[in-house]
């Protein structure tokens, strides 16, 4: 009898041992994924790819970005849909290409269309589930009252209704005189829910943008904390002009452009720290991303494309290779590295899978990323990516770590030298881009065309090429597409 007792108890011991083998990332996503989670979407203007510690930037300290990454995922292989502010706003709010959804360029003050109301975002997605749901910063997707996110399924909203730079004060912080461009702009209102409550005029206004958005974002978590929450801070800067608040000025070695950054990461510290506080953070999960690369001709104004060719406004990957972390603590794996290719259109159908919210029966571009979130870094859901610009222009498609360049008229910030504290350098619009074929894994510069060498690859990227013309179209070659769908337009 002893014997038997000892044999089954034996026995339970190795059970239960076998059962703490479980994969921790497995288990733990499937309990996480049915008590919707949380979700904080950070998202920059014209951060580079290397303005993170993490990304390995120079005299720029990112202390709690890179605790995030430390404590998630961090991809080195995430594309911005394309590189310019509407249209990437626009696609990340939708999980499509901005061409597919009618949005391109970036959107000037009295714009006539915005994005239509019949588009599902993200907010629209999480209210099926119950989500409380604000933005706190930049819309940037028509300014009229029917386009702004107070119609677009978000609760709250405090911020600004399009970049910070559109508005009548020139490079210098004075105001600009009549009959030049900027002269044309409005004064820039900050918004609360759909009307204007202050007006951003100097540069001493814009340094408090950083802190008043965040400290918002902080009371709507807190505000929510007995629900499911779905908070979206779209940063206003690094966008030019940039200024920080007089506590962070003069702590970075990289001039004002780092003490931005710097009190950004303070603020995401902040927001972390209130998730702690409130026993918030392992149940929640945290994004953080860019609308697109750096506006370079800036100088010493704009960041860091972390060795990639060009910036913002080019199809190169200088302008849509953006950093992107994600943290989920207790769920999503801890100090991980995803190399595989995806992008921010992929963000709206991942918290659907996350949150069990059904998706529209609209087309859509994004694909889930959940297998990479539960630690399978073999997994690549997405396969190939769109490059496009200059309103429905295809100037490149991706395959893996193949990538197809067109011939096309394009941005440059290499013909001259950038500018400093604020104004620009030169910028061209038309310097001529030839077809090459680059293989960003030996040469993630786009330096070396070797088309000539891998003609089967060139081909199966000009077939991919060509299925997104049928679909999206493709104004190089005068193509229209057959499933794009109209903006939407100003009832007036």
């Amino acid at each position: 009898m002893k014997k038997k007792l000892l044999f089954i108890a034996i026995l339970a011991m190795l059970l239960t041992s076998q059962q703490s083998l479980v994969s921790p990332v497995t288990k733990p996503f499937e309990t996480a994924a049915t008590q919707s989670p949380n979700i904080i979407l950070i998202f920059m203007d014209d951060m580079g790819y290397g303005d993170l510690s993490c990304n390995g930037a120079l005299d720029i300290h990112t202390p709690n970005l890179d605790r995030l990454a430390s404590e998630g995922i961090r991809f080195t292989n995430f594309l911005s849909s394309q590189a310019v502010c509407s249209a990437s706003r626009a696609s990340l709010m939708t999980g499509c290409y901005a061409n597919r959804v009618g949005i391109s360029g970036a959107l000037f003050p009295g714009a006539k269309v915005g994005l239509a109301k019949d588009e599902m975002t993200i907010a629209d997605l999480l209210k099926q589930k119950n989500y409380a749901t604000g933005i706190f910063g930049k819309w940037h997707l028509g300014d009229a009252r029917e386009f702004l996110p107070f119609n677009q399924g978000f609760d709250e909203y405090l911020g600004l209704p399009y970049s910070n730079d559109m508005w009548p004060v020139g490079y210098d912080g004075q105001p600009v005189k009549s009959g030049s461009n900027k002269s044309q702009h409005p004064p820039l209102p900050l918004i609360k829910n759909d009307r204007p409550i202050d007006t951003i005029n100097t540069l001493e206004d814009q340094a408090t943008l950083t802190g008043r958005l965040a400290d918002a974002a902080i009371q709507f978590i807190r505000k929510n904390k007995h629900k499911p929450f779905f908070a979206y801070i779209p940063n206003p800067m690094p966008h030019v002009p940039i200024n920080a608040s007089p506590a962070f000025r003069g702590k970075s070695k990289q001039g004002m452009y780092g003490d931005v950054i710097q009190e950004v990461d303070y603020n995401v510290g902040k927001i972390m720290q209130t998730l702690k506080e409130e026993g918030l953070d392992k149940n929640t999960l945290i994004i953080f991303t860019s609308d697109n690369g750096p506006w370079l001709n800036f100088g010493n104004h704009a960041g860091s494309a972390g060795g990639f060719r060009e910036g913002k406004g080019t199809s190169f990957e200088g302008g849509q290779r953006v950093p992107c972390i994600m943290r989920w603590k207790g769920t999503l794996p801890a100090g991980i590295v995803s190399n595989q290719l995806a992008s921010t259109i992929d963000i709206l159908p991942t918290i659907s899978a996350l949150t069990k919210a059904p998706l529209s029966d609209k087309k859509i571009d994004g694909v889930d990323l959940s297998p990479i979130l539960k630690g399978d870094l073999t997994a690549s859901p997405r396969k190939t990516f769109l490059y496009y610009y200059r309103k429905n222009a295809l100037e490149a498609v991706r395959m893996d770590n193949w990538k197809l360049v067109f011939q096309h008229p394009a941005r440059s910030y290499e013909v001259g030298s950038p500018g400093f504290n604020g104004f620009p350098g030169p910028a061209p619009e038309n310097v001529m881009v030839y077809k090459a074929l680059y293989d960003l894994r030996r040469d993630p510069g786009e330096e070396y065309d070797v088309k000539g060498l891998y003609p089967e690859i060139v081909r199966k990227l000009e077939v991919i090429a060509e299925d997104a013309r049928k679909d999206l179209g493709d104004d190089l070659r005068n193509r229209k597409g057959a499933n794009n769908r109209p903006s939407g337009i100003l009832n007036k």
